[in-house]
């Protein structure tokens, strides 16, 4: 067990104390003890509160696999579903709108575009990055797991495996065809995404950059059946 060092009202291991008073604090003008000071202070303020909302964390997950379990054999009722969400406080009403104005804020916070964690629906920009960013993980996932068997030259090796890759592709694609089902088609065809005037568009098309012929579009939206002319990319 590492040594542990007294820094106020709170234990810091030694590695952690060394590097920062070694390291970290000397050059930016931040004395060690109104460091340390300031650390103390925020462990005793929001300790007890982050305690608080991971007790809560555990018995919102609780809640949600004995409802899990005790539906595993019932058809999915998205309705009945998000009346128990809310039923546990998973799902609360949506506020009313506010503003957020902080000063000194990084420019990969506040302007880059980047991978988001949870994001308002209402903001495109994070949305489409969220949803990138999870895609990506679910091709990792699949890719580095048995979920993709190792059959027909799929082997898992150090280096990329075209073949498993098509795969996981493929695999990927019947799980979009399953949660996002198109008007008509499949996603397995689709060459790219677009939106237009408020409707999800699906092109599909042979060779690269080409414009689809009318009526070779597939919409996203069952409630927009317009089949216009338009440029898909990959």
């Amino acid at each position: 067990m590492s040594e542990m060092i007294q820094a106020g009202n709170i234990q810091v291991a030694a590695e952690l104390y060394n590097f920062i008073n070694d390291e970290a604090l000397p050059g930016t003008g931040v004395d060690q003890d109104h460091f340390w000071a300031s650390v103390d202070g925020l462990v005793n303020e929001l300790g007890p509160r982050n305690a608080e909302l991971l007790a809560k964390r555990d018995d919102l997950q609780a809640k949600l696999d004995a409802w899990h379990k005790a539906n595993r054999d019932t058809e999915f009722d998205p309705a009945a579903y998000q009346a128990f969400l809310t039923e546990i406080g998973y799902l609360v009403p949506e506020g009313e709108a506010f503003g957020v104005e902080t000063a000194n804020v990084d420019p990969e916070i506040s302007t880059i575009a980047g991978a988001q964690l949870v994001v308002p629906i209402t903001n495109a920009r994070y949305a489409l990055n969220a949803a990138n960013a999870r895609w990506g993980s679910l091709y990792d996932a699949l890719y580095g797991t048995d979920v993709i068997s190792e059959d027909g030259g799929a082997e898992l090796g150090k280096g990329y495996n075209p073949a498993r890759g098509a795969k996981v592709i493929a695999y990927a694609r019947d799980v979009l065809d399953s949660a996002a089902p198109l008007a008509s088609g499949s996603h397995a065809d689709a060459t790219g995404y677009t939106v237009d005037g408020g409707c999800a568009g699906c092109g599909h098309r042979v060779g690269f950059n080409r414009t689809c012929k009318p009526g070779a579009v597939c919409r996203l939206s069952r409630r927009c059946r317009r089949t216009e002319r338009h440029s898909a990319r990959p």
